[in-house]
């Protein structure tokens, strides 16, 4: 091996502590360094609440064609060298024992104190890597205490020149991006209680790839050599950028073109009901078949309607946050049974207790042979029935689980948000929808959630603005605050007038089989009747939305019971593709509903209702263009990149799949963690793919001077702007012209 540039025969003889006073680097350099390393991965959300992230979120301070080479040195790179290989592989076995998050029956010893230190105790009795009485094992035990000083160690012994610290440090995320990114949630993203249970820093898990590669590659200064030669295909790239820049601008000019012809209504109509769904693209299509089957408005709004909250269940004790990723939950709501809470926690407890009884079996090292000889016949007989009758096998399932815990009806208690915050969060949620006057006898808050089985992706269906969870709960806080006297009164002196008779409800829309379900606390005969004529219109468009979401899984097949089929989706665990979800989704439409109400939108737009007449200081605007359009950018990021290559920032296939740790995707036992989407949400077979790579392009409606005021104010929108990650397009409703802002930040006029 070579050590300081020096062929060293017999390293058993080397003096250990020579290489860890060699060279220091200035400590807060190397900070700066260890920072700088890290700004090139985004994070990566665990299984049980998948976000959707831009991958090149670290990128995105370049121009957007330049990123993509840049990302083609880092990220898709082929042929790592061999003993990098080597060192990903022995990574991969301790982060995934690290990491664990209750799949193994037995935990990695030391966990608590945290990465780095628990691997330091624990690796020199792994004999495939270090051997009694080998130089690997004495230079362990002569490593510094902190992570930033065995960095610097490691570095030394690499023989890395100080100017290339912080590539070498990049090289070792970007090498193992999956397992970095979901670090780097670890560090910056996961709340205070995931932190405890699993410690981790950027420079811990910097220190412990560093000691890996020492102690398996010592010439790795190699990577730097081989990253160096590596060049990205200029022509591929700029073929692909071609015929990119062609389709957005095929794209935007009919969507521009549709959205001129529409013209606002000659007066204002108070319809018998309105709905606020999210701005999912999936709602979009259902808000064109709902309006069909009646006199409906619907409106958009981000699906956690404008709440910071997080939501803890009584009965079960979970608690989670359901709200952006962006946002810190600052109030807490509790959720229990409507009446006898006794019971329904034995219920629960009942059942987890079954539930630890067979994982229990399952994973103990002996006892897996006597559970499948003892269920074997039965697991047999329930497969088969979930295989052909998964109907029946749900509603099977569904009687054995309520013989142990009954089903409750939820009440949602919001004691936790005091009065003046219910007042405020009241009030701006209704300005940043637009619906300050003109209110329905019924106006009712529609959440949104998927149903699947046996999908490892199934919170990334979810509403990612309810950080991938349902957002049903949402929904029935604000109905509930909005019903409340109080809050109405003070919303009067707002100048925020509530007819008496007008109700708030709440609902919540299942995307896989476009069922919605009303959440329903009123019972006056004329209420109820209003009620059964709503419910019959949602039978009806559920019929026709699933009718055109069929068409687009399957345009050589007609169905005549699609309500049917898409129920099936939902229940058959063999289905890889039980739904599109966001796949094509392309644009965002910020304005009046009159604007795109008449437009078939495919089923490709974000809708956010907004009044430009009705936000004097643009302040409602500030918030759409800072917060859901940012949401919205990296959901059509992850689309775009996984699309573009499934294995390098999507997920891979899902039947080849393994879960790892409860937190991730791997291809194969020993892969790196995947951390984008699964080729079946976004191919529709192996070779085709589905969703069209497209930059998301923002339409506004309001004037350009007033969208300028806010960017001018916001360095970030500046940024992705300026650097072509989306196109942002004016549609002035005072000068009547379209414009489109350059790179330059100048508005173009178009017409």
């Amino acid at each position: 091996m070579k050590f300081f540039g020096q062929e060293i025969k017999h390293p058993e003889k080397l003096d250990l502590h020579q290489f860890n006073d060699h060279a220091h680097h200035d400590i807060e350099n190397l900070k700066q360094d260890i920072h700088s390393s890290w700004g090139k991965i985004a994070p990566t959300w665990p299984l049980k609440n998948l976000i959707a992230v831009n991958p090149l979120m670290g990128f995105d301070s370049l121009p957007f064609e330049q990123a993509l080479v840049e990302a083609e040195k880092y990220f898709l790179q082929k042929e790592i060298p061999q003993q990098m290989l080597e060192v990903n592989r022995h990574s991969i076995k301790w982060l995934q024992a690290f990491y664990d998050q209750g799949q193994s029956s037995i935990a990695m010893p030391l966990r608590h104190l945290g990465l780095l230190h628990s691997t330091l105790m624990l690796l020199k009795h792994d004999r495939s890597l270090v051997q009694r009485g080998s130089w690997q094992q004495a230079w362990l035990e002569a490593l510094p205490e902190s992570a930033e000083e065995i960095i610097q160690s490691c570095l030394s012994f690499l023989n890395i020149e100080k100017d290339d610290y912080a590539l070498m440090m990049t090289l070792m995320l970007t090498t193992l991006p999956g397992w970095s990114a979901y670090t780097k949630y670890r560090c910056e993203w996961a709340d205070a209680a995931d932190q405890q249970q699993h410690v981790v820093s950027e420079s811990e898990y910097l220190a412990f790839r560093l000691l890996l590669t020492c102690l398996i590659w010592p010439d790795a200064q190699e990577l730097l050599i081989w990253h160096h030669t590596i060049s990205p295909n200029q022509t591929n790239q700029d073929k692909f950028l071609d015929g990119l820049h062609k389709s957005e601008q095929q794209y935007q000019h009919r969507l521009l073109n549709q959205l001129s012809k529409q013209k606002p209504p000659v007066d204002m109509h108070c319809p018998s009901a309105q709905w606020i769904f999210c701005i999912d693209v999936r709602s979009e299509p259902f808000r064109r078949a709902l309006e069909s089957t009646g006199d409906y408005q619907t409106l958009g709004f981000a699906g956690f309607f404008g709440l910071p909250i997080s939501v803890r269940d009584q009965i079960t004790d979970d608690n989670y946050a359901s709200c952006p990723v962006l946002l810190k939950p600052q109030f807490e709501i509790q959720q229990s049974p409507c009446c006898d809470h006794e019971h329904h926690q034995r219920g629960h407890l009942r059942m987890q207790g079954l539930k630890r009884i067979y994982q229990s079996l399952k994973y103990n090292f002996t006892t897996p042979f006597n559970l499948v000889e003892t269920l074997g016949l039965a697991t047999g007989l329930w497969m088969g029935l979930k295989s052909l009758v998964p109907n029946l096998a749900l509603k099977l399932k569904s009687t054995a689980s309520q013989t142990i815990r009954t089903n409750f009806v939820n009440d949602i208690d919001i004691s936790g948000i005091p009065l003046e915050q219910q007042i405020n969060q009241s009030a701006n949620a209704l300005k940043m929808m637009g619906l300050c006057k003109n209110f329905a006898p019924l106006v009712i808050f529609c959440g949104h959630g998927s149903a699947t089985q046996n999908n490892a992706y199934a919170t990334a269906l979810d509403c990612g603005a309810c950080g991938g969870r349902h957002g049903g709960t949402n929904a029935q806080v604000l109905a509930k605050m909005l019903n409340q006297s109080s809050v109405r009164n003070a919303l009067a002196e707002m100048n925020i007038i509530i007819p008496d008779d007008t109700v708030f409800l709440a609902a919540q829309h299942n995307t896989t089989t476009d069922e919605v379900e009303i959440f329903s606390e009123e019972t006056s005969d004329h209420f109820a009747h209003n009620l059964e004529k709503i419910k019959n219109d949602l039978v009806q468009a559920r019929h026709k939305n699933s009718a055109w979401r069929l068409a687009q899984l399957y345009p050589q097949k007609s169905d005549a019971q699609p309500a049917l089929t898409t129920q099936h989706h939902a229940q058959d665990w063999a289905q890889v593709r039980p739904e599109w979800g966001l796949s094509k989704n392309a644009s965002f439409i910020i304005g009046p509903r009159w604007l795109t109400q008449q437009v078939d939108l495919e089923g490709r737009s974000f809708l956010h209702s907004y009044e430009w007449n009705e936000d004097k200081e643009a302040s409602s605007l500030t918030t759409i263009l800072t917060a859901p359009m940012i949401v919205t950018h990296w959901i059509n990021s992850q689309y775009f990149f996984s699309t573009l290559d499934n294995i390098a920032f999507g997920g891979g296939s899902k039947i080849s799949k393994n879960i790892t740790g409860k937190i991730g995707i791997m291809q194969g036992n020993a892969s790196d963690l995947m951390h984008g989407l699964p080729l079946q949400s976004v191919f529709k077979n192996d070779d085709e793919p589905y969703h069209e790579c497209l930059r998301l392009s923002v339409m506004v409606y309001a004037p350009h001077e007033m969208i300028k005021s806010v960017i001018d104010q916001h360095s970030n929108l500046q940024k992705l702007f300026a650097n072509g990650w989306i196109h942002l397009f004016c549609l002035d409703p005072v000068s009547k012209q379209q414009y489109q802002l350059s790179q330059e930040l100048v508005w173009t006029p178009l017409n």
